[in-house]
């Protein structure tokens, strides 16, 4: 049988090459580093350096996957952030009340942000005031925008809420949370706290 070439559709993928394995493993590195010392003593208190000796890496080459201690704090809560979110809107699959569902989207996103609460609050801080052409930037930014785009979704379950009005108070929701989880009076909260404040709002928005 005479041996035919595969379509370019139909070949496998090449495997990554030594230099794509090695930033990767730099970024795991990195990421793992910045973790433990962040979770440890809070982001104002850890150094880049700290983290480049953590990561067994140069300062320099640090700066290469994250240019401030900022955008590193965003590279590590993002993750937690995606996967959060994602924790938020399996839990409001099963949810048919339309505030339920939205606080099952809500509650595990407030639940990743108080973790380490200073931790938290700067990345708020980054995600308003950070560079928007940043790419760890760019991706906090757009997991807001899913986080609003799922509760507009459940929003929508009720036949009064027509997709426009869904999608501005999903909006306002968003803020909302960002306020409750922000504001320096609820440093000290505990999340059941900060949630049932921002049920509270929540309810004001849907119809009755």
């Amino acid at each position: 049988m005479p041996l035919t070439s595969r379509s370019p559709s139909t070949s496998p993928a090449e495997p990554p090459s030594r230099r794509e394995r090695n930033k990767q493993q730099k970024l795991e590195r990195i990421v793992a580093a910045a973790t433990e010392l962040f979770a440890e003593r809070g982001v104002d208190e850890v150094t880049t350096q700290e983290i480049a000796d953590k990561a067994d890496i140069g300062a320099g080459t640090l700066f290469l996957y994250a240019k401030t201690k900022g955008e590193l704090l965003l590279l590590v809560q993002n993750s937690t952030y995606a996967d959060a979110l994602v924790e938020g809107k399996q839990a409001a699959e099963g949810v048919t009340d339309p505030l339920d569902a939205v606080m099952a989207i809500v509650r595990p996103v407030v639940e990743c942000n108080r973790k380490q609460v200073d931790n938290g609050r700067t990345y708020l801080r980054e995600m308003v005031f950070g560079d928007p052409a940043e790419p760890h930037h760019r991706e906090a930014l757009g997991l807001s925008l899913q986080t609003e785009e799922a509760i507009a979704a459940v929003l929508q379950r009720d036949e009064r809420i027509t997709a426009q009005d869904a999608a501005a108070r999903a909006r306002i929701v968003s803020a909302i949370m960002f306020v409750s989880m922000s504001v320096s009076f609820n440093a000290g909260s505990p999340v059941d706290d900060v949630v049932r404040e921002i049920r509270d709002q929540v309810r004001i928005l849907l119809p009755d």
